[in-house]
């Protein structure tokens, strides 16, 4: 089975949101960005919910079978990535 494909931390604080699968399994993470300056992201109270499913069909028309929330940082980006994978 092909490995999951999650974006770097920048991507996620640059506030956007990502959208993946593999196989059949379907998720989201989505950033919730906190600046600590107009120019600076304050990693450690942003953070990056990510939901998933099974299925054929888009995040709109789809029942979400779990969602958790993680700190942005690249021990949470880890740890999303193997929860995401737990749930392949």
């Amino acid at each position: 089975m092909e490995e999951l494909f999650l974006p770097t931390l920048h991507y996620f604080a640059m506030n956007n949101i990502f959208t993946g699968s593999c196989g059949m399994f379907r998720f989201r993470a989505a950033p919730t960005v906190v600046m600590a300056t107009p120019k600076e992201v304050d990693f450690e109270k942003s953070e990056i919910t990510a939901e998933c499913w099974h299925g054929l069909f888009c995040y709109e028309k789809s029942e979400m079978e779990d969602r958790r929330v993680f700190p942005m940082s690249e021990e949470g980006r880890a740890e999303m990535h193997q929860w995401l994978t737990d749930h392949i």
